[in-house]
């Protein structure tokens, strides 16, 4: 959200020295420079990224419009593998079958709503769980294993930051292209009317600007952004791991969930009492 906040904010900012100076705001709706501009910067992400990046870009926006995971949502995840390893120590590692096998119908689970929402981390519990389970892996391969997972998922998820950054990079020269093209009209137009070559020098520069604001002011901020999101959600998933591994070695439920609340952010890290309190609770126990 204050990601398109920030943008408004510089979009108005600049706006408003611009009138301050005494410019006119008709003066920069140039629709031609907004053509090529737009369409450069949409082929540039095409020819470089394909449809498949636009869509996964397009679904990374829009999820910039929901918070990042917030300290709730770890004290969450944190009761939620604690009351989890904790069925393991009292039923032995089959009582947490129907717990892996069907999440979205657990007992557990369905006590934390944001847990469920977030895909991608309840296919990585659940399937390092059913590894778990076999008895055929050992804790450091596991943990191999995971890391694997959260690398090749990283990458992919870094996908759509990268393909904004390289269009937001490329923006300041697509604006020189659309300059170039406007001097040239311009020169056509020497010997002429001067108000007319004045609008069409005017015109040239509105291209430099719009190339330079888009790509510093708008798109940058985007990828950026975005890649601060998939490292939020990485953190998330990194907590699930530490956890894991910690299960796997046969440790209390309690020390698995302290070793996942150290990997947490400090901002949003709750505190050992706060952990406690919150896995003592009568749901949790």
């Amino acid at each position: 959200m204050f990601t398109f906040i920030g943008i408004i904010v510089g979009v108005v900012a600049v706006l408003v020295g611009y009138l301050m100076h005494g410019g006119q705001i008709g003066v920069l709706i140039q629709v031609n420079e907004f053509v090529i501009l737009g369409g450069a910067g949409l082929g540039i992400f095409l020819g470089s990224n394909g449809l498949e990046v636009l869509k996964q870009t397009i679904k990374a926006l829009t999820g910039l419009m929901k918070p990042p995971p917030a300290q709730k949502d770890y004290i969450d995840l944190l009761k939620m593998m604690y009351q989890l390893f904790t069925v393991a120590r009292k039923e032995g590692l089959l009582g947490l079958e129907k717990h892996v096998e069907e999440p979205e119908n657990s007992d557990i689970m369905k006590k934390f709503p944001s847990f469920l929402a977030n895909h991608h981390a309840v296919h990585f519990l659940c399937d390092t769980m059913k590894v778990i389970l076999t008895g055929a892996v050992g804790p450091h391969d596991l943990s191999e294993m995971m890391e694997l997972d959260l690398e090749v998922a990283h990458a992919e998820e870094m996908v759509p930051a990268d393909a904004m950054q390289n269009v937001a990079d490329a923006m300041p020269a697509v604006g020189i292209v659309a300059a170039v093209l406007g001097i040239i009209i311009t020169m056509g137009k020497i010997g002429g009317d001067p108000a007319s070559i004045g609008h069409s020098v005017a015109a040239a520069l509105a291209g430099t600007f719009f190339g330079i604001f888009a790509g510093y002011v708008i798109v940058a901020p985007m990828a950026k952004s975005i890649g601060n999101r998939v490292r939020s959600g990485g953190q998330y998933l990194t907590c699930i791991r530490y956890a894991l591994f910690s299960f796997a070695r046969g440790e209390s439920p309690i020390t698995c969930v302290e070793f996942a609340r150290r990997n947490i952010d400090p901002s949003v890290r709750p505190g050992f009492q706060e952990l406690e309190k919150a896995v003592k609770e009568k749901d949790a126990a």
